[in-house]
């Protein structure tokens, strides 16, 4: 571990896609924070994590939750309307980390009570800059319920 970084941050990335998932966490290992990162690849996977069923049983609680939109199952959109309409889940920041630009989701995902909604950036370089600046505020500035 890098002396320089500081307390362990533990992000859950629900996200189907591989290459979103690797640049994830390489603009993760950049970061100030020591994180760790849980990946459920579709809407049942992030529920049962969160949810401690299955092979999640023993999964620790994250302090983030990077969600994606279009993903399987259960999609991003009724991942977070379960989050936030459990009394102990809702106390979890929810980012909306997606491709979609879509009003129609934006707003949904607003009336659903995500605490952000973040267009994945196309060039690299501005995907790990959006990545920097999410854990810059959100793990560093901000201060997460526990």
């Amino acid at each position: 571990m890098d002396r320089n970084k500081k307390k362990l941050a533990h992000i859950l990335l629900v996200e189907d896609n591989e290459g979103d998932i690797l640049l994830t966490r390489e603009a993760f290992e950049e970061c100030k924070l020591e994180t760790e990162i849980s990946v459920a690849k579709n809407g049942e996977q992030a529920l049962d994590f969160l949810y401690r069923r299955g092979v999640f049983s023993d999964a620790n609680r994250p302090d983030l939750i990077l969600l994606d939109i279009n993903i399987p199952i259960f999609n991003g959109h009724e991942v977070l309307k379960i989050i936030k309409e459990d009394s102990d889940l809702k106390k979890i920041p929810v980012i909306m980390l997606t491709t979609s630009c879509s009003q129609k989701d934006i707003n949904s995902a607003y009336e659903n009570h995500c605490n952000s909604y973040v267009e994945k950036p196309l060039d690299i370089e501005q995907f790990l800059g959006a990545i920097s600046k999410i854990e810059e505020f959100y793990l560093q500035l901000n201060t997460l319920p526990k």
